[in-house]
């Protein structure tokens, strides 16, 4: 996501780099290629072109500190502006009704019912809210089935109506279904069709103005571009939505979706999803995803998304072992299955600030822990519970049952030696020292309510 945009950006302030001063011919220089970056990224050319000349503008206007050089001034009124464009801040949800009605909107194939699915989830992990699922797209072969899937995935109901093509109906009545049964929150999935019509428009417009939704979100697979821009401009002159979903950030996409829509449709971008599994979905900070255009990482997304893997008492337990020296494979495996709830490792590490543009290249395997996984699960549990029982021929034994080499099982046993030692010297840093780590992170700002 945005790794080309990133590349160019970078290019564009070297030009500045040795500068004494900003003038009006080294900032146009840069600016001009700024554009150009901008423009090959998909961005919407009023967009760009407006956004230049505020940067410009305001860099002229600037007396640049004889502490600040001339590029790295540029690089913050750009990431300022950046922030500004995409929407200033992270817009919550109003779900203020009981039930609250969400209203899901969008093209066929953007992506909206496995959203639907992934929102529903978070409103249930996160919120502790009680979501039901209502099935209003009645066309598409098996769409209500899919449905049915993926409100099973994440363990919430779905409402449905077999035979009926009336959607106002069916809505009207999961909505009394939820008041009956103490659902606060019901997601109504509707129909998509390959290209905007006025079939299409006219119902959804129906089932807007019969349920009042709290929300209408407008679901738009951000790999299509510009084109993905229009579709928001033509659904919003005929909704009124109140945000966009962008979906499928996480693949080969310029992000010119991201940096267009908030300016032609004047409505926030309130959710990303950011892969194909139910938790793979974040609320849209502006400032966050503008560190991330500029190389800077994502640090305060990453402690959340650890914070959300996070069991307090399970914490508690781990330290006390690690205190006594007893943390164990059984230990061990179950970090690497909280890693692994955060998301792909490339996309974790492209939020370590430096980290995005050393791993741009290189092909992370998601799948790297199932040598590890079944390494430990070829030892015993006297194994998996004393590690330092583990001898040569062990070593072998495990080695053979779980289809690796020795020297993988050896590697293993020394990253687990020196992951025990690390962790043993966290936990000596006492809750004092922790607690003040914890309070420079919640500095930057945490999740907003949905």
């Amino acid at each position: 996501m945005f790794e080309n945009l990133s590349e160019r950006l970078e290019r564009s302030f070297k030009i500045l780099k040795g500068e004494g001063k900003i003038t009006e011919i080294n900032v146009a220089e840069t600016l001009k290629d700024v554009r150009r970056a901008l423009l090959d990224a998909d961005v919407n050319y009023k967009v760009a072109k407006n956004f230049t000349d505020t940067v410009k503008q305001k860099a002229l206007g600037m007396n640049v500190l004889t502490a600040i050089k001339p590029s790295q001034l540029m690089v913050k009124i750009v990431h300022d502006e950046l922030t500004e464009l995409m929407g200033g801040k992270a817009v919550e949800l109003k779900l203020e009704s009981r039930p609250a009605i969400i209203l899901m909107s969008g093209l066929q194939g953007s992506g909206k019912t496995t959203f639907t699915g992934k929102l529903a989830n978070l409103l249930k992990t996160r919120q502790h809210k009680k979501p039901l699922l209502v099935a209003c797209d009645v066309y598409r072969p098996a769409a209500i089935e899919q449905l049915k899937v993926v409100a099973q995935t994440v363990g919430v109901d779905v409402y449905t109506e077999d035979g009926n093509k009336n959607v106002v109906e069916i809505a009207q009545h999961a909505i009394r279904k939820a008041k009956q049964e103490d659902y606060n929150v019901v997601i109504i999935d509707t129909a998509g069709r390959l290209a905007i019509d006025e079939e299409m428009m006219n119902e959804i417009a129906n089932l807007k103005q019969a349920v009042n939704p709290d929300e209408t979100l407008f679901v738009v697979d951000s790999m299509t571009g510009q084109d993905a821009v229009n579709t928001a401009k033509e659904f919003n002159d005929r909704l009124d939505f109140d945000g966009v979903v962008l979906t499928k950030l996480d693949g080969d996409t310029r992000g010119g979706a991201a940096l267009s829509i908030r300016t032609v449709v004047t409505k926030p971008i309130k959710f990303v999803g950011t892969g194909e599994k139910m938790d793979a979905i974040d609320v849209f900070h502006p400032e966050r995803m503008a560190d991330r255009i500029l190389g800077m990482g994502d640090v305060v997304s990453l402690v959340e998304r650890a914070q959300m893997q996070f069991d307090e008492e399970e914490a508690k337990k781990l330290e006390k072992k690690i205190r006594k020296n007893k943390f164990d494979f059984d230990d061990f495996m179950g970090q690497i299955q909280q890693i692994k709830k955060m998301g792909s490792i490339k996309d974790l590490a492209s939020m370590i600030p430096g980290v995005g543009k050393q791993i741009k290249d290189l092909d992370i395997d998601d799948n790297a822990f199932k040598s590890i996984e079944a390494i430990i699960n070829s030892m015993t549990p006297k194994e998996r519970a004393n590690p330092d029982i583990i001898n040569q021929s062990r070593r072998l034994r495990i080695a053979k049952g779980s289809g690796t080499k020795i020297d993988e099982v050896n590697r293993l046993m020394k990253q687990f030696d020196q992951t025990k030692k690390m962790m043993k010297m966290v936990s000596g840093m006492g809750s004092s020292k922790m607690a003040q780590m914890a309070a420079a992170m919640k500095m930057k700002g945490g999740m907003p309510k949905i």
